[in-house]
């Protein structure tokens, strides 16, 4: 060979393959989610050098954590549960989410992350997504597994980048480091403080497997180091516990502080420095201590409670309840919306005064006290409410036990699960009734972690996703509390191969054999009721325990109230589920009877 002129890479795919995976490694990706594929091999070779233990590894490859999935959508959901639940460390500080990459094959298996990324877009969770995709001579032919896959995700990314097939040029590997720093930094927020999912399509031509060349040494060529911006108190919660004592107090507007989904710890801080009732959804991070109101959806239809709020300040992104919607919209009401990040503000009625990126100084130093009384009243109607719908729930069935015990109600299973749910927990709760029943019964002083995906509140991959937050979170004892259906639509995600690592995860689902959400809604009206069953109930007699004899996993079915807390307080290693026999008939008359019974003890609680 001619003295100067540089031998050609034999195997471009892998270098290249190699080159990202180390830059992943660099830029802070500790996990990556793959689903196997042939055009994918190039990364998924690389994937596997990275993931052996450290005296396997080959020279120059990074450590990283591998999980493989055959279904990308499962996949794709683990990786949100992984990148949820590592916000989440010791104690009760939060922290940014870490990123988590997603690595599929070409054509159906991209559309199959699609459920996902929608769901990590609106949460703000950081994916990266890596697809494999045939070369740019080979799109628009006919060819094989192969479609448009640029833009696929359209504007629920917050970068799409387009990466060629490399050829093996000697500025590949600077490029290929430069578009990965870009898209972790845009994928965490780095810049822009709003995170999000990214999507890099990466062009492979064949060879995909390797040939004998080791691994490129680590360069820094092409990586670049964003700083990421300061984040706000509303975020990490260090909003002071106690207000400014040289200030003088000024007790003014009837207020509350609504936390919704994400709101963080700091919401919780906010509500006690200042005296406010707090109305916080359980997967706020902020439900506990003496300031929550478990039963603030009552409350706020109570004219001298909710009728006499005048301004509300909210945190996080409420979805759960209609009740503080309508507060929301109300004209009467100022609206401060604290929303340190993105683009966006939640402000479904369209009734926001102000929208913040940050929590004003005179309310961190408790200087927007409400009225005198105004906390003691919601608290006296909050313990009055709480004990009728504990007496309701209690005396449930009293009397009529059948061979098979007192039956379960939905709302009596949350309040099981919250029981045995401590601070040093994690809990996955599936949406519809199982957020809402929980919402309305779980009292907690300090609460564990509470993981929901709220970003568009589907029921798409539960499983999944709680599986990732119970691989994240190995230090904590994990449940997820979850419909029929919610489970049944992702049933796939109990598969696990026998090289994967174990979750040690508790799956608690409430079987009313359909969907009864709908039966406390419009469609459950008594005067709608002949299509109902086929077309919002949904019965469908699956069972459940071949369902999980077939996966392997271990299967409990609970169905009378004497056999929940033995079922639930000890999980055990590995994964189970907890089937509950929850009654669906009875559903709507029973959420009638809480709130009619609720009322009237809230009544004679204000009236003294």
């Amino acid at each position: 060979m001619m003295a100067g002129v540089t031998r050609p890479d034999p195997d471009p795919a892998t270098t290249a393959a190699r080159v990202l995976v180390q830059a992943l490694a660099a830029l802070g990706v500790q996990d990556v989610v793959l689903a196997p594929g042939s055009r994918s091999a190039p990364l998924a070779y690389a994937l596997a050098d990275a993931a052996r233990d450290d005296a396997d590894r080959p020279a120059h490859a990074p450590g990283l954590r591998l999980h493989v999935r055959v279904d990308e959508r499962a996949a794709a959901f683990l990786a949100v549960g992984l990148s949820r639940a590592s916000a989440h460390g010791a104690g009760d500080q939060v922290q940014p989410p870490r990123p988590v990459a997603v690595v599929t094959t070409s054509g159906t298996a991209v559309a199959n992350l699609h459920p996902a990324v929608l769901e990590a877009h609106h949460s703000g969770l950081p994916l990266i997504l890596l697809t494999a995709d045939r070369p740019h001579e080979l799109r628009g032919t006919g060819a094989n597994q192969t479609t448009d896959q640029v833009g696929i995700f359209g504007g629920a990314v917050r970068l799409s980048v387009d990466v060629p097939a490399p050829v093996g040029l000697p500025d590949e590997a600077r490029s290929l480091r430069r578009t990965v720093s870009r898209a972790v930094a845009t994928a965490t927020g780095a810049r822009t403080g709003d995170p999000g999912p990214v999507h890099l399509d990466l062009a492979f031509r064949e060879p995909l497997v390797p040939g004998d060349a080791p691994w490129p040494e680590p360069s820094t060529a092409g990586l670049t180091q964003v700083q990421a911006r300061t984040v706000s108190a509303a975020v990490t919660g260090s909003v002071p516990a106690v207000g400014d004592p040289a200030t003088p107090a000024r007790r003014g507007v009837p207020t509350v502080l609504v936390a919704g989904d994400g709101a963080g710890p700091a919401a919780r801080r906010l509500a006690e420095v200042n005296g406010w009732p707090l109305l916080a959804e359980p997967s706020s991070g902020a439900r506990g201590g003496s300031h929550a109101i478990a039963a603030y959806r009552l409350l706020l239809e109570h004219p001298v409670l909710g009728g006499a709020v005048r301004r509300v300040v909210v945190l996080g992104r409420p979805t759960l309840s209609r009740p503080v919607q309508r507060l929301l919209g109300r004209p009467d009401v100022e609206v401060v919306v604290i929303a340190p990040r993105g683009r966006d503000w939640p402000d479904a009625a369209r009734n926001a005064t102000d929208v913040l990126v940050d929590v004003p100084a005179r309310m961190r130093q408790g200087r927007m006290p409400a009225p005198a009384g105004w906390l003691d009243a919601w608290r006296t109607a909050d313990a009055a409410a709480g004990a009728a719908i504990d007496g309701v729930l209690d005396g449930l069935d009293v009397g009529r036990r059948s061979r098979s015990g007192t039956r379960v109600t939905g709302p009596a299973l949350a309040r099981v699960v919250a029981q045995v749910s401590g601070a040093g927990d994690a809990l996955v709760i599936g949406s519809s009734n199982p957020v809402r029943d929980l919402d309305l019964v779980a009292r907690w002083d300090t609460p564990p972690v509470v993981l929901a995906n709220r970003g568009l509140a589907g029921i798409d991959g539960t499983v999944s996703t709680a599986v990732g937050a119970a691989l994240a979170l190995p230090d904590r004892r994990v449940r997820a509390l979850l419909g029929d259906l919610t489970f049944l639509h992702d049933v796939g995600g109990l598969l696990r191969g026998p090289l994967e690592p174990a979750a040690h995860l508790q799956l608690v689902v409430a079987n009313d054999d359909g969907g009864s959400i709908f039966a406390t809604l419009e469609p459950g009206e008594p005067d709608r009721a002949d299509v109902f069953e086929r077309v919002f109930g949904t019965p469908h007699g699956a069972d459940l325990a071949a369902l999980c004899a077939g996966y392997g996993v271990r299967h409990t079915r609970v169905s009378d109230v004497d056999g929940l807390l033995p079922a639930l307080a000890a999980p055990g290693p590995g994964l189970s589920v907890v089937e509950v026999r929850v009654d669906r008939l009875g559903r709507r008359a029973l959420g009638e009877r809480l709130v009619a019974e609720a009322a009237r003890a809230v009544d004679a609680a204000v009236a003294r």
